[in-house]
């Protein structure tokens, strides 16, 4: 008798712990824990609209080289950008053979021969490009990341060269069989005869020599629900708890996977930890898997642009930039918006981050504003901290919180680091004012005009040039 009753105290016991460990795990202060109800479970709806790989790659700009050591850039949806990828993508590229990049003096051809490059920053898989690009080249080269394509006319005869430079910065491809003539190349280099002119400071670094034209927009947006979100990502919400942390995060999980919500709602970071055998990895199925990815899980807010950001650990990190116009948007933190970033292994997606917002297509205001460029622009490189860690420059519309359920989107000169952070540079003249010829800003004074400008009259002591009340007075130091 007095064992049994011994053994119902134990069972008593461990039944009693039990309880208290539970309630220890899932009610620790701080911590408010919700489980939502089977029957709260209601299918997902479409989101946002799908997309395909082929409108996800493209230049991230092109370098127009007019010949005599004058270039100019093109960015992406300008009518001259968009002809000329038209054109590319019309023509046929064969016969690939393979060589050390160190062959050829770039420098030498840049300066000397009309020409055009299509750079992709960080690269695009050559199997992607080939859904975009009529592309035929044996497994080496299909297997390969390119980062740009620089087409030619040699000045001493009527012949056009056509170069894929690859990823690793030691190996190019030559199509021999370029269906390119160079009254294409000249056609090409001609609508670049009236642009901004840019000058190079380093290898791959261009800024302008005068002004940039640029919008400034209010933009309306429209908010996701995290519970939407919640739909799209887990298998059964209805088994999925809440936990709030003092933070002011929300953590939906299901004892798996994970779905943080940060900045008031407005950011996600979805985690789902997987498994995946060692094996080779294959760079172009995780860019569809990442995509179909999207599809199924919030979908797109206008145009992306794919960014190989890396890999780390045999784990992929895929990032689509997106843009409003033809700048990309980067973000002014802590307010994070402006990409959609994937890790990916073996086509199995394990981290998704992206902004619950989405733009109106019609802004509620638009400004011209002007980007300085000149010995301003060039200035603000040669003085930036990081100045060794630079890997472009380039326009960037930078993502400012306004009122509730508004953005700005504030023109600057960026620059992209060889981490692939993006950090304004400068940021664009107040009050849409444009600079003229000689002013702060402004494009040099052309020698033909020098000689009947008073120098005193644009020019103060110590060289710097004068806007005596004007509006970039007080925003140059001096």
């Amino acid at each position: 008798m007095m064992d049994k009753l011994k053994t119902w105290v134990l069972t008593a016991l461990v039944i009693l712990s039990l309880i208290q460990s539970y309630l220890l795990a899932y009610s620790m202060p701080g911590l408010g824990v919700t489980t939502i109800p089977q029957q709260d479970y209601v299918p997902a709806e479409p989101m946002g609209q799908e997309e395909k790989v082929e409108n996800v790659i493209f230049p991230e700009d092109m370098v127009l080289h007019l010949g005599k050591g004058k270039h100019t850039l093109l960015y992406p949806a300008s009518n001259f950008y968009n002809l000329i990828f038209g054109k590319i993508k019309s023509r046929e590229f064969k016969g690939f053979q393979r060589s050390a990049a160190v062959v050829v003096d770039w420098d030498e051809i840049r300066d000397r021969d009309q020409g055009l490059e299509l750079r992709f920053g960080r690269g695009v898989p050559v199997e992607l490009l080939s859904k975009v690009l009529k592309l035929e080249g044996d497994t080496t080269f299909m297997d390969d990341v390119v980062n740009r394509i620089w087409i030619y006319k040699s000045s001493d005869r009527d012949e056009v060269r056509t170069y894929f430079f690859s990823g690793d910065g030691l190996t190019v491809y030559e199509s021999v069989k370029a269906d390119l003539t160079a009254q294409d190349v000249q056609m090409y280099v001609g609508y670049g005869e009236y642009q901004t002119n840019y000058r190079r400071l380093g290898q791959d670094i261009y800024t302008a020599d005068g002004p940039v034209e640029a919008m400034q927009s209010v933009v309306g947006y429209d908010s996701y629900s995290p519970e939407q979100m919640q739909r799209y990502l887990f298998f059964d919400p209805g088994v999925t708890r809440v936990i709030s942390d003092q933070g002011g995060s929300q953590i939906y999980t299901d004892g798996k996977r994970g779905l943080q919500v940060e900045q008031n709602g407005r950011w996600i970071n979805y985690t789902d930890p997987v498994s995946v055998q060692g094996q080779d990895d294959n760079k172009s199925q995780d860019v569809y898997a990442a995509i179909q990815f999207i599809n199924d899980h919030g979908g797109w807010d206008g145009m992306h642009r794919f960014v190989h950001e890396g890999t780390f650990e045999s784990v992929q990190v895929l990032r689509f930039q997106q843009y409003y116009g033809s700048f990309p948007i980067i973000p002014q933190e802590p307010f994070v918006f402006g990409s959609m970033k994937l890790r990916v292994q073996q086509g199995v997606v394990s981290e998704y981050e992206r902004s619950l917002l989405t733009l109106q297509k019609k802004p509620k205001q638009r400004n011209v504003r002007w980007l300085p460029g000149g010995d301003m622009l060039e200035s603000a490189f040669e003085n930036y901290a990081r100045k060794q860690d630079v890997t472009a420059i380039f326009p960037a519309l930078l993502s400012v919180a306004a009122e509730k359920n508004v953005m700005k989107l504030e023109p600057v000169w960026a620059v992209r680091l060889r981490d692939g952070s993006q950090k304004t540079l400068l940021q664009a003249i107040p009050g849409g004012y444009k600079p003229g010829p000689g002013e702060p800003g402004g494009a040099p004074l052309q020698k033909a005009n020098q000689d009947s400008v008073e120098p005193d009259s644009i020019v103060g002591s110590g060289g710097i040039a004068r806007l005596s009340g004007g509006p970039l007075d007080g925003h140059l130091g001096g």
